[in-house]
């Protein structure tokens, strides 16, 4: 059985019309033409698809079955269409984001929440991991983008800065320099450190930041999350340096302190970065600029003191 659309789009011309005149008429084309194609189609079902009773063309019960299937067919062609129009204007489709673990943990689902509402469409996965498996991801083209913090070789990447990554001291409350005001570093460099494991940029920039100094510090202990290191300096056993973003719950409820030291709060920025040369597709290249506009509103909303978490790209 061979049947084409084109004869389909004709046969329901003849069924909604009741006549091969009114059909081609309808369809810009020859009464002929309509009727030959017509004939066609039913040479290749091998059913009469109508039958004329007086002047009036009638639906015979193969033409009243084909009728139901053609309707489908026509339907289902158009919500494919606006499927394929959508998914080239980034209405829909997958986007597989990775992000370093404080990142992932604290800052991007903020912000894929407000692409999503504008977005509903578009499924989002998100890949929390260290920073070096986040970049081996995108080089090996696993995730269309990611947000991390330090970006030592951005070799091959496209990388655009994101939203502010501010590093503080923290501390228990209780801590004898909890109440300090303006702590030296050459003091803070003489307390138990905790840090994360070996790859992490926090614990990188924590790093550099004292050695630039000429300052060595003095390791406590090392922890593989920030959510370990939150509890173990709430417990006492040190401090740490982290970004704000991951300890704002902590510091409402009171459980941990901000010290106040020399050069602190350092100032960073997360980025966001993907693979150079790629071609993304719509929704990844959606996501993306959505992300650049997300951090334009955050910097606009802190210059005006707006909280920023409130703060969405949508529209």
């Amino acid at each position: 059985m061979d049947i084409n659309l084109h004869q389909l789009h004709i046969f329901q011309a003849v069924a909604e019309h009741g006549s091969y005149s009114r059909a081609a008429s309808a369809l810009y084309l020859s009464q002929p033409g309509v009727s030959l194609q017509v004939k066609a189609l039913e040479q290749s079902i091998g059913l009469p698809l109508f039958e004329k009773v007086g002047r009036t063309l009638h639906l015979t019960e193969a033409g009243r079955e084909l009728l139901t299937y053609s309707e489908r067919i026509f339907a289902l062609l158009d919500e494919t269409r606006l499927v394929m129009e959508e998914l080239s204007g980034g209405r829909r489709g997958t986007v597989k984001v990775a992000a370093s673990t404080t990142a992932g943990i604290y800052v991007v689902p903020p912000a894929l929440g407000a692409f999503h509402r504008d977005y509903p469409d578009v499924k989002l996965t998100l890949d929390v991991v260290n920073r070096l498996t986040v970049q081996k991801h995108l080089l090996d083209n696993e995730v269309d983008l990611a947000v991390m913090g330090l970006i030592e070789d951005p070799h091959d990447l496209e990388v655009a800065q994101f939203v502010p990554n501010e590093l503080v001291v923290i501390a228990s409350p209780q801590h004898p320099l909890a109440q300090r005001k303006q702590t030296s570093l050459e003091e803070l460099s003489r307390e138990t450190f905790l840090l994360r494991e070996a790859g992490s940029g926090t614990r990188i920039d924590t790093q550099r930041f004292f050695e630039t100094r000429d300052l060595n510090i003095r390791v406590g202990m090392e922890l593989r999350s920030s959510g370990a290191i939150k509890q173990a300096v709430a417990a006492g056993l040190g401090i740490a340096v982290m970004p704000l973003a991951a300890i704002e719950l902590e510091l409402a409820v009171g459980r941990l302190a901000v010290l106040d030291v020399e050069g602190f709060p350092v100032h960073r920025h997360w980025y966001l970065a993907r693979r150079a040369g790629s071609h993304p597709s719509a929704a990844a290249s959606a996501l993306w600029n959505f992300l650049i506009l997300y951090r334009d509103k955050m910097e606009l909303a802190a210059q005006v003191g707006v909280p920023t978490a409130t703060t969405t790209a949508g529209g």
